[in-house]
């Protein structure tokens, strides 16, 4: 795809890094800069914007096969609930957020139904960015789609505060830190 295209009809969006959201019109010119975990982020005259996967359609030349969604999982497991919040990105930061150390705990425990409630706590890399609650429901929404999943909550705590060193390595050699 050409990074350099345009919006073929009007799109909700979200606005980085303030997290307000808007709407995108028809035919402005966009420049792809991301498109990691489905969501893809653009940049136009106005800014940087966040458009949701099930709105990616409406980028010139865009293809569905582009989107990385969560991974099809058979058997439920913590590891498959890890591999979901892989897929989970910062739309600035071309790493996900597991790898850049924001997600500080998992827990799942057994539902009375044999099913699953799994909780996070993820942090962000700045306190007030506006795209947490949108990087955190997007978390909720990949881990509540896995099976057996009856219930998941994200929740953002700044304790401990988070900090660079924090990037696994995987992280580092992505953004070029290693």
């Amino acid at each position: 795809m050409n990074p350099n295209t345009k919006l073929t009809r009007e799109v909700p969006a979200t606005a980085i890094p303030a997290g307000d959201n808007v709407t995108l019109p028809a035919g402005i010119d966009v420049f792809v800069m991301q498109t990691l975990g489905g969501n893809v982020t653009v940049r136009t005259d106005q800014g940087l914007f966040r458009i949701a996967s099930e709105h990616a359609s409406a980028i010139e030349g865009f293809a569905v096969a582009d989107a990385v969604t969560t991974p099809a999982a058979g058997e439920f497991s913590e590891q498959v609930v890890w591999a979901a919040l892989k897929t989970c990105f910062d739309p600035e930061i071309p790493v996900n957020i597991v790898d850049l150390g924001l997600v500080y705990d998992l827990s799942i425990e057994k539902t009375p139904d044999g099913g699953n409630a799994v909780e996070v706590k993820m942090t962000l890399t700045a306190p007030g960015c506006g795209m947490g609650p949108v990087i955190a429901e997007d978390a909720r929404q990949k881990i509540a789609a896995l099976p057996t999943v009856r219930s998941a909550t994200v929740h953002i705590v700044w304790d401990p505060i988070w900090n660079p060193t924090m990037i696994s390595t995987d992280g580092r050699q992505k953004l070029g830190l290693e």
